[in-house]
């Protein structure tokens, strides 16, 4: 029991175990969220059983440490006082601003180094250079060990090695690093960096900015650091005045942990967080920075739970953060989150499992519903970042979320290349709506990307448009390397950049009734020809105005194609990788498929509502009703 609950009268503890509620306000008598644990821990040690309910009353709890909640914090709700919107925050009010040389205002940040700043709920700058764009490395990717970044002209300077805290931020195909600048030699225009390289960070003339200098101070909105001094420069937007505006600063990475012992079979249990903000959970990375494989994998979470069962997060809203909004990692079993709006997040929203399989029941994580969520602004720290992020965990449903504008992808299943053990099967990712993906920032990209055999999964009823990568590969539906046994069903995917559907490869996927439309490069893709079956792809409508049909490598016959409706608003003579219609048919394929215009309602105005003529409902094609798509009921409070 710490200070604050041996302060409170005996009456209040008395009522407070009668009632099984512990009220916490910022006027108390209990003000924090740690003397609220512990005050429902002193209850359980009295004798009462049953759910304990924290109440928060309206006003910002600043956290000093990270809320741990352990197995015997167990079966509690914590929630908002009615027409309450109390916010958790892990952040400390910057103040006492100066007037300095320039536009530039300074203030004394003593305490932990911070990455982020916030000015009345804006994400400020970190001091970058260009302002805008990148800047482009000088041929080839650089693999040497550490990397040796070959920079063009003086777009890096031989002193930003000296200050210790300049960072390199460099984008290669689906990955990221960020390091420091360990030396630079200006004659042979080598800057090298801090650690080595991954595989995975290959791409020519990649696209680089350097954060954290302070020359780099040079436009409205940024801010820097000094790190030595413990001051902080920030160069204010032209309607800010820094005497009225709240600037806050996160001195936390992680907010809540629910830690949880699934070895031991200690778990967290039925913990309920509902109608509470969360805000200002920092980023961090090592000192030498580092160099991430895929999906932003350095990110922290300001929420983690593991050996968390039954436990939930319902009309929250966690924005403000440095990393991923919220981990469920091992042992972490039938969690929800419901109703939150995630945003202006540096990682992604929720990220479910680990990387590698877990050797026993209690230990993996399954049966995670997250549903009618609204995520979106994602990646501002690590682009590589994803809306929903499945590793190795099945029988989970992500369904009626709306997940848009991030820089990678918006659903991830999977974590197993190849035909090789995957624990992530039989997940159900239904009636999403999902949109403004990848905004050519990252390449080798989809809406919803897939990895491994995944008997079960269903991908059925989203609302997939507007994927944009950078150079190759964005995509709508993307089947990746061994992605297997799926069901990809009554999806609708337009205005895609490199084609709707792509499998690279896979096996024995059935692919139906959807509708593939407006999508630029190609409209369908397969890569890789094997000596199995494919997929079936069967009852679909395809429509399109620029590009090619098929795009890729259709070559041998181990794909079932069949009964789909094909229409070119361009006119002209449709092409089967590079066979007429009569010789792809005669070749076996789309038998009894034909090229019609399916009589859409308003194509234009993407309604592809079927007329009650179209030809594509005489082929068997049914209605797909998108109403529903995307959160059931409004996210947050």
């Amino acid at each position: 029991m710490n200070d604050e609950m041996m302060k409170l009268p005996g009456l209040l503890l008395a009522a407070t175990l009668s009632a099984q509620t512990i009220v916490v306000s910022p006027n108390g008598p209990i003000r924090t969220l740690a003397a609220a644990r512990d005050a429902a821990r002193a209850q359980r040690r009295a004798g009462p059983t049953g759910t304990i309910t924290v109440e928060l009353g309206d006003g910002t709890y600043y956290l000093s440490e990270t809320l741990v909640l352990r197995p015997e914090d167990s079966h509690t709700v914590w929630q908002a006082a009615p027409g309450a919107r109390p916010i958790i925050s892990g952040g400390r009010v910057i103040s006492g601003w100066k007037k300095g040389p320039r536009q530039i205002w300074t203030a004394d940040a003593s305490g932990p180094d911070f990455r982020q700043l916030f000015v009345s709920g804006r994400r400020a700058q970190r001091a970058r250079t260009p302002n805008y764009g990148f800047y482009r490395m000088d041929g080839g990717s650089p693999q040497d060990k550490p990397l040796r970044l070959h920079f063009r002209g003086h777009d890096i300077r031989t002193q930003w090695a000296s200050l210790g805290d300049a960072e390199v931020v460099a984008l290669f195909a689906w990955s990221d690093i960020r390091m420091p600048i360990a030396a630079v030699d200006d004659a042979a225009h080598i800057a090298t960096l801090t650690l080595d390289p991954q595989p995975s960070n290959q791409e020519t003339d990649a696209r680089y900015y350097i954060e954290n200098t302070p020359d780099s101070l040079d436009s409205a909105g940024e801010w820097y650091l000094d790190r030595k001094t413990h001051t902080v420069s920030y160069w204010p937007l032209s309607d800010e005045n820094l005497a009225a505006e709240r600037v806050i600063a996160p001195a936390l990475v992680q907010l809540v942990r629910l830690e949880g012992q699934p070895e031991q079979g200690r778990l967290v249990r039925d913990v309920t967080f509902r109608g509470l903000q969360f805000a200002h959970a920092d980023w961090s990375m090592g000192a030498k920075g580092y160099a991430d494989t895929q999906a932003a994998t350095p990110a922290p979470a300001a929420i983690e739970a593991i050996g968390a069962v039954d436990c939930k997060f319902e009309k929250c809203t966690i924005a403000h953060s440095g990393g991923y909004g919220v981990y469920f990692g091992r042992g972490s079993q039938r969690n929800q989150v419901l109703a939150c709006e995630l945003f202006d997040l540096g990682g992604g929203g929720v990220k479910i499992g680990d990387s590698q399989p877990a050797p026993s029941e209690s230990l993996q994580n399954f049966e995670n519903v997250i549903a009618d969520n609204h995520i979106h602004d994602l990646g501002l720290v690590f682009a590589p970042a994803v809306g929903v992020w499945v590793l190795q965990s099945g029988r989970n449903q992500i369904v009626h979320n709306h997940i848009h504008d991030l820089f990678y992808t918006a659903i991830s299943v999977g974590w197993t290349w190849g035909y090789g053990a995957n624990q992530s099967r039989a997940n159900i990712i239904e009636y999403n709506h999902l949109h403004d993906i990848g905004k050519e920032m990252l390449s080798d990209m989809g809406a919803i990307y897939t990895l491994g055999v995944q008997p079960g999964t269903r991908i059925r009823n989203n609302l997939i448009h507007d994927v944009a990568s950078f150079t190759y590969g964005g995509w709508g539906i993307y089947p990746d390397e061994g992605s297997s046994e799926m069901l990809i069903e009554d999806n609708i995917v337009y205005h895609c950049k490199s084609a709707g559907f792509h499998q690279h490869y896979g096996r024995e996927n059935i692919v139906r009734n959807n509708i593939w439309a407006f999508n630029r490069e190609n409209q369908l893709m397969r890569t890789r020809a094997e000596d199995h079956l494919s997929f079936t792809f069967e009852h679909n409508i395809v429509y399109f105005d620029q590009g090619r049909l098929l795009g890729g490598n259709w070559t041998g016959d181990q794909f079932a194609i069949d009964h789909n409706l094909y229409f070119d608003t361009r006119g002209g003579d449709m092409r089967f990788a590079g066979q007429s219609f009569a010789e792809w048919q005669t070749n076996g394929h789309d038998a009894g498929s034909r090229m019609a215009d399916p009589l859409f309602v308003n194509a234009g105005n993407f309604d592809f509502r079927l007329l009650p003529n179209s030809p594509a409902l005489r082929m068997g094609f049914h209605q797909i009703d998108m109403r529903t798509a995307g959160p059931r009921v409004p996210a947050g409070q």
